[in-house]
């Protein structure tokens, strides 16, 4: 047998299920064939999971297409709808309100970026807002909804959108996928993790039964104990609460009245915040706080209070830190959701870091033998991808002018991290956005937020300033009435739980000369 056959992966070991093992499960299962490696996963039923993030960002789409999933039987089977973006209220002050959406704002033209043309407009007595530039945002308070056009020149190519689910029923519908794709899965708690004595790699995982579970590469998706990378392999924790001070969330579901609303709502409270999260059979809340601010009785009342529906049960609490492990692959096991990190899920990022540390890893698939460059490139990649995306949920934080608690005034007068704080200078410079090479959010993005919150530059564009103001008015009227009447012949938002025929609305609209 020749090396490169004995240098293989045979047997791929997940212990724990839930929506980061049967993700994993599902991916590698898609990509790897069945006679050449096995994949077991591990999981218990007498274990819960956390099953809090049912609100996802665009990048699902993509998952869910690369294993061939088709969206009316993904959307029928995790009751899931449709989202355009997320609501913000009370952010920056009391009252205030505004819109993160996905897809751009605007047009940018010449070279620059559309939000220093509102900007430049806004100078000079323009009124709208910056989100009634983006059809996403115009469309979602509608409560219109269609699937966005290919043709490149047409408005609507710029909907983006992802989805609301149950996340239980999509790890459940991502088992049955795997399964029917040779993942073999085992029922039961692990009691003991096995290493080998000379390398110290994982070696086998013991059972209750005392059935050993043996395999080459593992992957800890035991949610937040982290049991193979943290407590086996000894992988430290770095603490990011001094930046996300909350540590607290209480969870509920509501009955499902009224329109279904194609966004996520986030409405700030004395010490965090609170989430609606709208699918077809329910509606999911959830209030996020902090317990140096307030104590679990208070944020019992205040979820309580702003609920807009029955509840359904009681509400469960989840305690956390938010931070990741200083590594996320170490000798023969790499972490995958909770086990790795958690950012709270103010941005609803927490699926799309399972799908990047799944991608990387498939990126970088190794030998038996890795070579420490390959398990150093995929740390460096995912320690960039959770420091990346904390820096966007620290900046709705930073960037309040509250003052009405103690909470919110430890937000605005905290130290934030080097890269957060250049970001937001530069920002405040001309408003200027630069990001690193495959950051996830958008230069839109990161505009929708600052300007939200009322962070705006000291100075305009310098390029503009020769410009004639009527004309970019003009531009910037000729796309605010073509968002509107795009949004007025958009189908109503689909009701999936009554008709699950996918609406696609076609609107012919040519881009603005630049």
């Amino acid at each position: 047998m020749n090396q490169s056959s004995t240098n293989r992966i045979r047997k791929i070991v997940i212990a724990g299920g839930g929506t980061a093992g049967w993700m994993t499960a599902a991916a590698l299962s898609s990509m790897l064939r069945p006679d050449d490696v096995q994949i077991v996963l591990v999981e218990s039923t007498e274990i819960g999971t956390v099953g809090v993030g049912e609100a996802t960002i665009p990048d699902i789409v993509n998952f869910n297409r690369m294993l061939g999933i088709g969206e009316a039987e993904f959307l029928k089977a995790t009751n899931g709808t449709f989202k355009l973006g997320i609501e913000f209220s009370d952010w920056g002050n009391l009252g205030d309100k505004y819109f993160h959406p996905f897809g751009n704002h605007g047009v940018d033209m010449n070279g620059i970026d559309f939000h220093q043309f509102w900007l430049h407009t806004r100078q000079a007595g323009n009124t709208n807002a910056l989100e009634e530039y983006s059809i996403c945002a115009v469309a979602a308070k509608s409560m219109k909804f269609t699937l966005p056009d290919e043709n490149p020149k047409s408005l609507l190519s710029q909907m983006g959108y992802a989805y609301h689910f149950d996340a239980t029923a999509y790890a459940l519908f991502l088992r049955d996928y795997a399964e029917k794709r040779g993942v073999k899965r085992i029922e039961g708690r692990i009691e003991q993790i096995l290493q080998n004595e000379q390398t110290e790699n994982i070696s086998a995982l013991v059972m209750q039964n005392k059935e050993r579970v043996e395999g080459d590469f593992f992957f800890d998706c035991t949610g937040f104990q982290s049991k193979l990378l943290g407590q086996t392999l000894g992988v430290s924790f770095h603490d990011w609460s001094k930046w996300l001070p909350c540590n607290s969330a209480q969870a509920i579901a509501t009955e499902r009245q009224g329109e279904l609303l194609p966004f996520t709502k986030s409405m700030a409270k004395p010490a965090g915040w609170q989430w609606r999260i709208p699918t077809q059979h329910r509606t999911g809340n959830g209030h996020i706080y902090s317990t140096d601010f307030m104590d679990d009785q208070q944020a019992t009342d205040i979820l309580i209070q702003g609920l807009d529906a029955p509840a359904l049960a009681d509400p469960r609490t989840i305690r956390f830190t938010t931070g990741c492990r200083d590594k996320f692959w170490d000798k023969n096991c790499v972490a995958i959701g909770l086990a790795s990190g958690f950012l709270e899920p103010l941005e609803s990022t927490s699926i799309f870091l399972i799908q990047q540390g799944i991608s990387r890893f498939l990126a970088l698939y190794p030998s038996l033998t890795p070579a420490a460059k390959v398990i150093e490139e995929y740390n460096r990649l995912m320690t960039r991808e959770f420091s990346q995306v904390r820096d966007f949920i620290i900046l709705h934080y930073k960037a309040t002018q509250r003052t009405d608690s103690e909470f919110w005034r430890y937000c605005k007068n905290m130290a934030i991290p080097d890269s957060l704080q250049h970001k937001m200078d530069l920002f405040q410079c001309a408003g200027r956005v630069f990001r690193d090479d495959h950051e996830l959010f958008s230069t839109s993005s990161w505009v929708a937020v600052m300007i939200g919150q009322n962070v705006y530059p000291e100075t305009a564009e310098p390029m503009l300033l020769g410009v004639p103001i009527q004309n970019i008015a003009q531009s910037l009227q000729s796309m605010q009435r073509a968002m509107q009447q795009a949004s007025l012949n958009m189908p109503p938002m689909p009701n999936l739980s009554k008709n699950m025929q996918i609406l696609r609305f076609d609107f012919p609209f040519l881009i603005l000369s630049r």
